[in-house]
C-alpha cells in the first residue's frame, strides 16, 4: 500500500465523520483543518508553518505559502494551492467557488486571528461551525504502518537511555545527563525529543514535570522521563535508577508503584473504559497508603503527538480499541523525599495488550 492510498483512506474515513460530527446537529459540507498534525495525517505534508487544509467529500486542498512549494509537491497527496497572500483569503475563495454552506473549523486549533479573518469576508450563506477532536478521533486507532513506526521510536528511546546511563557519573548535573540522552537519541536516528527530557535527582523527583537543572546527581534516586520522535511518531518512557544501595523506604515505594503499573496494564483490553484502567492503578496505591501521592492521570495516547486522546484518567470514559497506543505511568510524589514513576508505551491488541517498551522494570541500582 502506498503512502498516497493510506492518506486517501484516512480522508475517506474522515468524510464519514462529517456526516454526523455531533449527535444532535446536521452534517458538515466541509472541514477547515488548521492543526499541522492533522494536516500531516490527512495529506502527508509536514510543513511547520503557514498551512490550512479544506476538506470535503473525501477530497482535500492544501493551502500553503511559497516557502513550501517544493516540499508540498514532494509530500502532499492532495491538491495544492500556493497562496501569494493570506491563506485565509485563498480559503475563502475556495469556499465561495465550491458552494458549501456548513463549514466546520477546529475550534481548539484555529487561532482567533485566523477565525476573525475568515468570519470578516465569509459569504453570507456560509456558517462556520466549531468542532473539536474530529480528526483526533480517527487518529486514536493506529494502522499497521503507524504501529510499526511507534515500535521503532520506542526501541530507539530505550537504546538512548542505556547509552546515556553508561555516561552517567556521580556529580554530573541533571541538565548534562538530559543533554547526553538527547544527543544519544539523535545519534540513533531521532528527529528530536518528543518532549523536554526530564531528569530529576533526589528530592527533586517529587516534581512530576521537573526541568533538569544544575543539581548534581549523587547517591539516591534518579527519575528519567524521556521520549523521541522518529519518522514523526512519538515514544514515552519513565525509568528509575538508584545510585548506591537503595534503602527500605525506596524499595517499598518502588514495589508499590510497580504493582500499580502492572495492575493497570493487566486491565488494558478492548472494550474497557479508560477510567477503569486508571482505577486499577489507584486501587493498588490506596492499598499501600499512597493514593494521595498519585497526583496525575495514569496515562495518555500518543502517536504523531506526544499527548493524544484517549486520556487514561479518573473522568475519561473512552472505550479502548485494538490499535490504540497509550502510556501507563502511575507515580507517587512525596515533598522533601522524592518521587517514583514507572512508564511504558502499551499497544491495545485484540487479545488484550502488548508492552512495547523493552527496558526492564526491576529495581535498578548503579
Amino acid at each position: 500500500m502506498t503512502d498516497k492510498s493510506v492518506e486517501a483512506g484516512r480522508r475517506h474515513n474522515a468524510a464519514a465523520l462529517l456526516e454526523k460530527p455531533k449527535p444532535d446537529e446536521p452534517g458538515l459540507d466541509a472541514l477547515l483543518v488548521s492543526s499541522l498534525t492533522n494536516v500531516r495525517y490527512l495529506t502527508g505534508f509536514t510543513g511547520s508553518n503557514a498551512t490550512l487544509l479544506l476538506f470535503r467529500d473525501g477530497n482535500a486542498k492544501l493551502f500553503t505559502d511559497p516557502r513550501y512549494t517544493v516540499q508540498s509537491k514532494q509530500q502532499a497527496t492532495c491538491r495544492i494551492r500556493i497562496a501569494k497572500g493570506p491563506l485565509t483569503k485563498s480559503v475563502l475563495q475556495e469556499i465561495a467557488r465550491t458552494g458549501v454552506k456548513r463549514v466546520g473549523f477546529e475550534s481548539d486549533r484555529l487561532t482567533v486571528t485566523e477565525f476573525e479573518a475568515l468570519k470578516k469576508d465569509l459569504p453570507s450563506r456560509v456558517e462556520l461551525v466549531p468542532v473539536a477532536g474530529l480528526i483526533e478521533k480517527l487518529r486514536m486507532v493506529k494502522d499497521e504502518g503507524e504501529i510499526a513506526l511507534i515500535r521503532k521510536s520506542v526501541n530507539l528511546n530505550s537504546r538512548a537511555l542505556e547509552r546515556g546511563l553508561k555516561r552517567l557519573k556521580v556529580g554530573m548535573s541533571e541538565a548534562d545527563l538530559a543533554a547526553e540522552i538527547d544527543y544519544q537519541s539523535r545519534k540513533l536516528g531521532a528527529e528530536g525529543p518528543s518532549f523536554d527530557t526530564i531528569v530529576a535527582a533526589g528530592p527533586r523527583a517529587a516534581l512530576p514535570h521537573a526541568h533538569p537543572g544544575s543539581t548534581a546527581i549523587g547517591a539516591g534516586m534518579l527519575l528519567i522521563d524521556m521520549g523521541a520522535f522518529r519518522q514523526g511518531y512519538a515514544s514515552d518512557m519513565t525509568r528509575m535508577v538508584y545510585l548506591g544501595k537503595a534503602d527500605a523506604k525506596y524499595k517499598k515505594a518502588y514495589g508499590a508503584v510497580l504493582e500499580a503499573q502492572l495492575a493497570a496494564i493487566d486491565a488494558v483490553r478492548p472494550g474497557v473504559s479508560t477510567n477503569a484502567v486508571d482505577r486499577a492503578a489507584r486501587d493498588v496505591l490506596k492499598a499501600h497508603g499512597l493514593d494521595k501521592e498519585f497526583v496525575h492521570s495514569t496515562g495518555h495516547g500518543l502517536g504523531l503527538e506526544i499527548h493524544e486522546p484517549p486520556r487514561i484518567g479518573r473522568k475519561d470514559k473512552t472505550k479502548l480499541e485494538a490499535g490504540m497506543a497509550i502510556t501507563i505511568e502511575p507515580g507517587v510524589y512525596i515533598e522533601g523525599w522524592g518521587g517514583i514513576r514507572i512508564e511504558d508505551t502499551v499497544l491495545v491488541t485484540a487479545a488484550g495488550c502488548e508492552i512495547l517498551t523493552p527496558t526492564g522494570k526491576e529495581l535498578r541500582e548503579l
